[in-house]
């Protein structure tokens, strides 16, 4: 059989060809830019409003009615301890001291992203925990109920909590849930290769912090027995069991929040170093120590702490 001759130039197949390279080459443009929209990570709007900074709704939007009378009470317990739960307050501390403007301010444990992480499981009690559970435990530990008039924290179900909650809510309105917030807890610093030092830390208390709490840590006292400026350590101050009592929890706090006013002026080497004089001085016991304090060392106090270490030639914890 005859092969047919190739078309010449110019006629239809050669018309035909040139289209057919035109469409071939076009549908590859089609089919890359969409393979490269489906390659392309993509944002759900959902989490572009986690990403961004919460800030939790003005004091004056308290609505009026019950709810806001329970959000107004929850508020004044968490500024003003003492003089709204002073029965189970033991030391000269208010909510407020740790959790700055009212619960308000990231990096300062706000209380609106605290809201929305509970119910959580706690390593340091070994189970999920309500956010009622969280609060006694601030009374416990941070406000030392052991040494108040009451010798113990709220009992579940006290309107305590229940003030307390509606102020925590309110201030988390609008917050997601599900995902960690931005400015929750405190700051996470990094370990500096020198470590942190009590020696080293008691320069930079005298240098930058005791104008503010005193020499010697005891803050600023009022007549009426409250404090401007709050206590560091010493029997009106936060217990052995407190959080504020971990090195790490401390340096961060101190980090992005003091000198107060001036937060993230001092270095992490700094925050670290003053951290570890504060929390090397001796406070209130831990009341979970039944035994010695080699035992509570052991079973609570592991890592992280000075509790049961000698300073000074003390052994800190017996207090």
């Amino acid at each position: 059989m005859t092969e047919p001759l190739p078309p010449t130039p110019g006629d239809d197949g050669d018309a035909q060809r040139i289209i057919f390279a035109i469409t071939a080459a076009l549908l590859i443009l089609v089919v890359t830019y969409k393979v490269g929209q489906s390659d392309a990570p993509v944002q759900p709007p959902d989490e572009v409003a986690m990403d961004a900074a919460f800030s939790p709704p003005e004091e004056s939007t308290i609505p009026a009615g019950p709810d806001g009378d329970a959000i107004r009470r929850g508020r004044l317990i968490f500024t003003t301890t003492s003089a709204h739960a002073g029965q189970y307050v033991g030391n000269g501390l208010t909510c407020s001291n740790c959790h700055l403007d009212a619960g308000r301010k990231a990096d300062a444990s706000p209380m609106w992203a605290a809201w929305v992480g509970y119910p959580a499981y706690r390593a340091k009690n070994g189970r999920v925990n309500t956010m009622e559970d969280r609060i006694r435990e601030c009374f416990l530990y941070s406000m030392n109920a052991p040494a108040s008039k009451a010798g113990t924290p709220p009992p579940y179900g006290d309107d305590v909590y229940r003030d307390l909650q509606s102020y925590f809510a309110w201030l988390a309105t609008g917050a997601p849930s599900g995902k960690p917030l931005s400015g929750r807890g405190f700051v996470k610093l990094a370990v500096t290769p020198p470590g942190h030092d009590p020696a080293r830390g008691a320069t930079v208390f005298a240098g930058q912090c005791a104008s503010c709490h005193g020499a010697n840590g005891q803050g600023q006292a009022n007549p009426d027995g409250s404090y401007t400026i709050p206590p560091l350590w010493g029997t009106r101050s936060f217990n052995w069991g407190a959080g504020m009592a971990g090195v790490a929890s401390a340096a961060g706090f101190i980090k992005a929040n003091m000198p107060y006013g001036q937060g993230n002026t001092l270095t992490d080497q700094q925050a670290w170093d003053v951290a570890a004089y504060v929390d090397s001085r001796e406070r209130p016991r831990d009341p979970r120590q039944t035994a010695t304090v080699d035992a509570a060392r052991k079973k609570y106090h592991a890592k992280g702490d000075y509790y049961g270490q000698k300073i000074d030639g003390k052994v800190l914890g017996g207090s």
